[in-house]
């Protein structure tokens, strides 16, 4: 595994002028912040060795490389799904290959169903924590000593320092913000009523399909985490209702303005 991590690193690395500082991961419908990025160079998944292909629409499928809020990035145009029939491996493979490249933080962003009674759809919040519900983890199997310790302590997942920062520039730009726990699930089929009111019961404030397993792997080496969420549909006793992958698609590209506003002010402090 290493040796792939490395071989595509150095692939990327031999295509760049400059490397990237941040790593940004874009969800279903958030495709468009990479339209702020003053863009060096960009690449198919299916041009980078060892990388898988997104195969759910939404997800573009562009590794970019470029500048936001006066910063090196890079930036994935689409994730990838366990649900996929990826392993977890090859969910997180990009984010090695992102510090493999450099990169000092992770920004992530997610579409997801709401189970807090107080949320409604469009509203974006900011993961503080998360419940890993996958039934896997992409550390299982030999620790990559190279990569990090066998262990690591989760206790701080998402950087508070971050975290406040975000509020603040929300604050200040007018957007409005929840803050709270993401329960992540292997999916496909979104869930059933009960499976809300679980995912509820247990803490959780959102549930969705992604994130976690790349935070763990980020934070595996050591990488600080932010990330937010968009509210694309509830799972809320009396306000569930049938829900398509274009619904969800659909509210995340109107909030994703307000999300990359977040996003390219909070860059420009790191």
């Amino acid at each position: 595994m290493l040796q792939e991590i490395n071989s595509t690193a150095d692939f990327l690395k031999s295509k760049l002028t400059s490397l990237p500082e941040i790593g940004i991961v874009l969800g279903s419908g958030l495709g468009g912040l990479a339209n702020k990025i003053e863009a060096e160079v960009a690449f198919d998944y299916s041009e980078i060795p060892n990388f898988p292909v997104s195969t759910v629409e939404g997800h573009a499928g562009k590794l970019i490389f470029g500048k936001l809020g006066g910063k090196n990035v890079v930036a994935m145009q689409g994730r990838f799904h366990y649900y996929e029939g990826y392993g977890m491996n090859k969910v997180v493979f990009p984010i090695r290959v992102m510090k493999q490249l450099g990169i000092s933080h992770l920004l992530l962003s997610n579409a997801c169903g709401g189970v807090n009674e107080t949320y409604e759809i469009g509203d974006i919040m900011i993961i503080n924590d998360h419940i890993n519900l996958f039934g896997d983890n992409p550390l299982m199997g030999p620790n990559v000593d190279e990569l990090g310790t066998r262990f690591p302590d989760m206790s701080e997942a998402y950087e508070k320092s971050m975290i406040s920062k975000a509020h603040a520039i929300a604050k200040h730009n007018g957007i409005n913000v929840q803050e709270g726990v993401y329960a992540g699930v292997s999916g496909p089929c979104l869930e059933t009523p009960a499976e809300y009111k679980y995912v509820r019961i247990i803490g959780a404030d959102v549930v969705g399909m992604s994130t976690v397993p790349e935070v763990i792997a980020a934070r595996h080496m050591g990488i600080p985490c932010f990330a937010c969420s968009i509210i694309s549909d509830l799972g809320v006793e009396g306000k569930i209702v049938e829900v398509t992958h274009t619904d969800v698609q659909e509210v995340a590209v109107k909030a994703e303005p307000l999300m990359t506003t977040i996003f390219t002010e909070l860059i420009k402090e790191l």
